[in-house]
């Protein structure tokens, strides 16, 4: 019998590359993540939850143009909330993707001004806020589309597209002695009326175990020892709980990959959700779709109970 062809950009199931174990450290307790064989069974149609998607699309214009259909995700996953993150839309284009998600009729938007097709976030939602903000309240940090925050009844959702350090580090004291500290105070107020859930691409590893060759890349953005200290004092030692590494401490599952990396997956954990403490034991799941493959990063999923 034959084998029915997956669709383009979406991995088939003879072809999981993240079922295999690939990190140059390779230590006994680590094991490869398979989201599908250690996702909890789903919850009851009459418990109240939210499901939340997030992905860097790394372009949403190309993206739509090579076949990615948010409807057909959509039908897979029956989100609630959708998170892009680099979606290069310039503000006078974003209208045609407004109804990227058929009946979802809340859309927000957040393009770069200071350079034309870069950054820029989206959030799309079944749910209508009780209110969005754009950026963190502070211009210098606001001129890139990085940040939407939404408002719901439990909790804030904020979408977040953190800077890269860029080629030769160019801008790594900027990410970590000004972004870092500012995202983190906007982060904690807060928190004094709600508790947070942060989604996006972090741009950074955080651990040995997020990044396939970790003793390659010290010196590269993402994984620097400026960069890992930066997060965990600025994020995780402030009450923001890592939500995928709790629930698998030695999952070794990746959300990046490098050109042509993903067919041995060589790659790097860049996309999360941080959630408050108090947030946490509402946490059903936390998982990564590695086989949706439109874009070089993969969405992440969050389940919360309500």
């Amino acid at each position: 019998m034959s084998r029915t062809a997956p669709q383009r950009g979406y991995h088939g199931r003879s072809s999981e590359p993240w079922t295999r174990l690939s990190h140059r450290e390779k230590k006994p307790q680590w094991f490869a993540y398979n989201p599908r064989t250690m996702r909890p069974p789903p919850l009851s149609s009459d418990t109240n939850s939210m499901k939340i998607l997030s992905w860097n699309v790394n372009g949403l214009q190309t993206v739509v143009e090579s076949g990615f259909s948010a409807d057909q995700l959509f039908g897979r996953e029956n989100f609630d909330v959708l998170c892009l993150q680099e979606t290069h839309l310039k503000e006078g284009n974003v209208d045609p993707f407004k109804n990227l998600v058929q009946d979802f009729d809340n859309s927000y938007w957040s393009c770069s001004v200071a350079r034309l097709g870069y950054s820029g976030t989206a959030v799309i939602s079944r749910v209508k806020p009780i209110s969005v903000q754009y950026g963190i309240g502070i211009p210098e940090h606001d001129q890139e589309g990085r940040v939407i925050t939404l408002e719901f009844d439990d909790f804030y959702l904020i979408n977040a597209y953190v800077p890269n350090s860029g080629r030769g580090l160019k801008r790594l004291n900027y990410r970590v002695n000004e972004w870092d500290l500012s995202f983190s105070d906007f982060i904690k107020k807060l928190e004094c009326s709600k508790p947070v859930i942060v989604a996006g691409d972090l741009n950074c590893a955080r651990q040995s175990i997020d990044i396939h060759n970790p003793q390659a890349k010290t010196e590269a953005a993402g994984f620097t020892i400026e960069e890992r200290e930066s997060f965990e004092e600025n994020f995780t030692s402030k009450g923001l709980v890592d939500t995928f590494r709790k629930q698998h401490p030695n999952a070794v599952a990746y959300t990046f990959w490098g050109e042509n990396q993903r067919i041995s997956n060589k790659g790097w954990r860049l996309d999360y959700f941080l959630a408050s403490e108090s947030m946490v034991d509402k946490v059903h799941d936390s998982y990564i779709l590695p086989d949706v493959s439109f874009s070089d990063h993969s969405p992440i999923g969050l389940v919360l109970k309500l």
